[in-house]
């Protein structure tokens, strides 16, 4: 009897060691409080990189929100709400000037092309853009990159917006696929999984990707308020280490093994769909290799913010973004 006691007693130190090891692991992990623009398919690495622990390995936890829009994301970062914040970049040349003091600092990118397609009503191989000519499209925010890209492709494309084309703009980023649905346009402009699910639900069908016809464009970068990251510089290289794994990772694996890597963070699709969807958006060399923010991207972007009559004034380089961290990353 006294041999079996001592066992149970040995049994439950173990145990209790284990949890407790567990807990001082957690106990270890440093909160990163992180806002996306959307919850899309379209930041495959960047849930490869939770999914397969790589946040975790950096020291770092990952509360994880959605903005579901540039301005609540931006407004997140500000308050205070959020540390870090994932959007397009347009946001940060916006609160820079407009004078804000603790702006906010791009340190690395993931989308170098825009994750948007343009559907219509039935399907068209042989789309071309002058075929929106005196019809209506469901587009984006004014002011928000979804929006400037259009925009930009079909002045590319001699399209005069507002005047040669009808553009819905004032639909929140939510509800446009329902408008859609609902008989509203010719043709909408939206991101993935919404795109594939409007077409398997027959409601329309993808005629182009606004990705492959606006060329490489910094379309989604994280960033964070001059403060936060002046006190933070560990926080952010190690978030940024992560993400640089989650691009490799992404690299390195076939649309199927990065649908199945993501799929926690889409319970509602299926493998398929998902792998559908990677395979669109890899195959357009949608994502970059590593975190580095080019400068004429940055000179691109000025330029689209620019044609589109949003912005001001142009803004340095070297102020809004901060490519140290990305290139500590990838050394």
């Amino acid at each position: 009897m006294k041999k079996i006691l001592v066992v149970f007693v040995l049994i439950f130190v173990v145990f209790a060691t284990t949890l407790t090891g567990c807990s001082k692991k957690d106990d270890d992990l440093i909160t990163v409080r992180f806002n996306e623009v959307v919850h899309s398919v379209f930041y495959a690495p960047q849930y490869v990189a939770i999914e397969k622990g790589f946040f975790e390995e950096e020291g770092l936890k990952i509360d994880l929100s959605t903005g579901w829009g540039a301005d609540n994301s931006m407004i997140a970062v500000l308050s205070g709400n959020a540390d870090i914040g994932f959007m397009g970049s347009e946001a940060s040349v916006y609160v820079y000037n407009e004078g804000q003091e603790d702006y906010v600092v791009n340190f690395a990118l993931l989308c170098q092309r825009a994750g948007n397609f343009m559907l219509g009503r039935e399907d068209d191989p042989n789309f071309t853009w002058d075929k929106v000519k005196g019809k209506t499209i469901v587009g984006g925010r004014r002011g928000g990159m979804p929006q400037m890209v259009l925009e930009y492709i079909l002045k590319q494309n001699n399209i005069t917006p507002y005047t040669d084309v009808n553009i819905i703009t004032n639909i929140d980023f939510t509800a446009t696929a329902g408008a859609f649905s609902g008989g509203t346009g010719d043709y909408i402009v939206d991101f993935e999984p919404t795109a594939s699910a409007l077409e398997n639900e027959g409601v329309g069908t993808v005629v182009a990707s606004l990705g492959v016809d606006s060329g490489y464009v910094p379309y989604t970068a994280y960033m964070a308020r001059k403060s936060y990251i002046e006190k933070n510089p560990e926080i952010i290289q190690k978030f940024t280490n992560a993400i640089y794994k989650g691009q490799q990772w992404v690299d390195a694996h076939t649309p199927e093994e990065i649908a199945k890597a993501i799929k926690p963070q889409f319970p509602d699709t299926n493998v398929e769909t998902l792998t559908q969807i990677v395979t669109r958006y890899k195959e357009q060399d949608t994502w970059r290799l590593d975190p580095l923010f080019p400068e004429e991207g940055f000179d691109l972007l000025q330029n689209i913010l620019d044609e589109a009559g949003e912005l001001s004034k142009r803004v340095p380089f070297e102020v809004l973004v901060d490519n140290s961290f990305a290139n500590k990353a990838i050394e």
